[in-house]
């Protein structure tokens, strides 16, 4: 992982974190595959991936539990997503 994609991947964290949401960045050198069939294994309900085009456009690459591929979101839309599915489950 470069330099600017980690920077990109703790902003996302954080801005996660500060909504609430609970957030963990896997940094490790391994192959993408790989870690998306371990989050798979744990049930993650979401994975964001973020690469050096994601950190260029600031958006982030969402990947649902069972659902697979969401697609390229903006950061702010996906994190509005979130907050307005954890309301509708109180």
């Amino acid at each position: 992982v470069t330099g600017e994609v980690a920077g990109y991947a703790g902003e996302v964290e954080q801005k996660l974190s500060r909504a609430g949401i609970r957030v963990e960045v896997d940094g490790r050198d391994e192959k993408i595959g790989y870690k998306i069939r371990e989050a798979e294994l744990q049930k993650v309900p979401y994975m964001l991936i973020v690469g050096q085009r994601e950190a260029d456009e600031g958006k982030v690459s969402v990947r649902a539990h069972t659902r697979g591929d969401q697609g390229v979101r903006g950061l702010d839309e996906f994190l509005q997503e979130l907050v307005d599915e954890a309301a509708e489950r109180q």
